[in-house]
């Protein structure tokens, strides 16, 4: 991004939180992001997010809360009427009424949630109850690839694209696409049809690579795997070409040229705005990642995790919380990784899930801590859908969980029809979350050969959503979860004080 347009880009940015500021003299607010890759569970966690709080859920760790200091908590119409509303009711409806789990995220939507309180200071007792404002932000984590294209050449994209695409753990799912390019001479007239051609081969790629069988993450363009109503135009129809990171201009009239043009076409129309008008205004975020679903893809598929998140963060605007920081350049002053699924564990194996999250993002950690920006990382079910037990397995006791597979999902060869509830032992897993990253120096790829035996006997299922408890009197209950109290405390607690 050159200088002018980073000072334009800044000045959009402090108009628009002006804005904001000025609206929060009379209710303060916070905006939540909520993001992760696909399938890490933000829909469930935003339904579960305002399922508790609105319905007074369990939530012994969320001070307020268990303080009986927050008086209610009621949805209200979105302050943005340019944004799709998170569709809230629908998605409640499928976790309680059908148990089945919501569609992922496909686009970014929105939903304001507003909190009345007493304060927790005798002072601002006196001042009267307090409100707070909580937007909460949803937006697919494939779009967060995009940001770091901001500051990329597509000479640098291309290089980038075609190294991954040669690794060894890819080169056989990119086999196509890498066939069809290397019958493709950038120097060509431009042509449409060469375009849609190898445009096509490289999104079948990068959907082939996040499949279950793979579950890759690092995959730029994140709109070539949700397109939305974008689908089709020129801005989405372009792919990287075999030429070096430092390559001199393309000719006017190639297809070179006519790709490097959709790439700054996407960047300008697609990437850019979500950047300015979504991602740049956050003060709070957290960042939702399945750690259990690349662990049984593979080695290949942590370590794609981890450099995907590497990149993803790099974006992220950490820095510490002040008043005058809110108008002239928005921070995120709070940042929580939440490994999610917890359930699909053992309580025994959570603190182990964490110490493989934190793992994951040490570097985006150390470098939030360092702009001043709080983080905090935990291993939390945003909706519990397993219960814990001890079961006796060759007569030797082991903690299980009991929970009832989704319709499809198989174990030791039994295939489960979505109603038969089982006990299960998933597996331990290591102690040190560094034999999960450790690398063989004899080999190019990662591999984990001190992890290996024990990642053969780790075994995740999906699980169906719970059918909620009730009371003696017959109230339902609010979405049972794993910590949902303690990310809702580092998050906006410290607000409601």
């Amino acid at each position: 991004m050159n200088t002018l347009t980073k000072l334009t880009e800044e000045t959009r940015l402090s108009l628009a939180n002006l804005a904001d500021a000025a609206g929060d003299l009379t209710v303060p607010s916070v905006r939540l992001g909520v993001t992760g890759l696909a399938r890490s569970g933000k829909t469930v966690f935003l339904t579960a997010l305002v399922h508790n709080l609105v319905h007074g859920g369990r939530l012994p760790v969320f001070s307020a809360a268990a303080g009986h200091r927050m008086t209610s908590a009621k949805l209200q119409p979105q302050p943005d009427d340019t944004v799709p509303r998170f569709d809230y009711e629908a998605h409640v409806n499928a976790l309680v009424t059908d148990r089945v789990w919501p569609e992922s995220t496909r686009q970014v939507s929105e939903l304001r949630l507003t909190i009345d309180y007493e304060s927790a200071s005798f002072l601002s007792r006196k001042l009267g109850p307090g409100r707070l404002h909580v937007d909460l932000i949803d937006y697919p984590g494939e779009w967060l690839l995009d940001l770091p294209l901001l500051n990329k050449t597509y000479a640098e994209f291309s290089a980038e694209a075609f190294r991954r695409a040669r690794a060894g753990n890819r080169s056989e799912i990119a086999a196509a696409f890498l066939d069809t390019a290397a019958k493709t001479d950038p120097s060509d007239p431009e042509n449409e049809l060469a375009a849609q051609e190898l445009a096509g081969r490289f999104k079948e790629y990068l959907a082939a690579c996040r499949a279950d069988t793979h579950a890759l993450s690092m995959l730029p363009p994140g709109r070539f795997l949700m397109p939305g109503d974008l689908d089709g135009s020129p801005a989405l129809t372009f792919a990287p070409l075999d030429i070096p990171a430092d390559a001199s201009a393309a000719r006017t009239g190639t297809l070179r040229a006519m790709m490097e043009r959709r790439y700054e076409a996407y960047k300008s129309h697609i990437v850019r705005p979500f950047f300015r008008n979504h991602f740049a205004r956050l003060d709070r975020q957290i960042v939702l990642v399945d750690v259990l679903h690349a662990l049984n893809a593979g080695p290949h598929a942590i370590a794609d995790l981890e450099v995907a998140l590497s990149e993803v963060l790099s974006a992220f605007r950490p820095g510490r919380r002040s008043w005058l920081s809110t108008i002239l350049s928005r921070r995120i002053d709070r940042l929580l990784f939440a490994a999610t699924k917890a359930d699909h564990l053992h309580s025994s194996d959570h603190d182990k899930l964490e110490a493989i999250l934190k793992r994951l993002v040490a570097r985006a950690e150390e470098r939030a801590r360092f702009k001043g920006a709080e983080v905090d990382v935990l291993a939390m079910a945003a909706v519990r859908a397993t219960r814990e037990a001890m079961v006796k397995h060759r007569g030797e006791e082991l903690p299980a969980i009991l929970g009832t597979p989704l319709p499809g999902e198989r174990l030791n060869g039994d295939c489960y029809d979505g109603n038969t509830e089982i006990a299960m032992f998933p597996g331990d897993l290591p102690e040190d979350p560094e034999l999960i990253f450790r690398q063989d120096e004899s080999k190019s790829e990662p591999v984990r050969p001190s992890f290996q035996s024990a990642q053969s006997e780790l075994q995740f299922l999906r699980f169906r959503p719970p059918e909620l408890d009730t009371t003696a009197e017959g109230m339902t209950l609010s979405l049972p979860h794993i910590r949902l109290d303690r990310a809702l405390e580092f998050l906006i607690g410290d607000r409601l004080a």
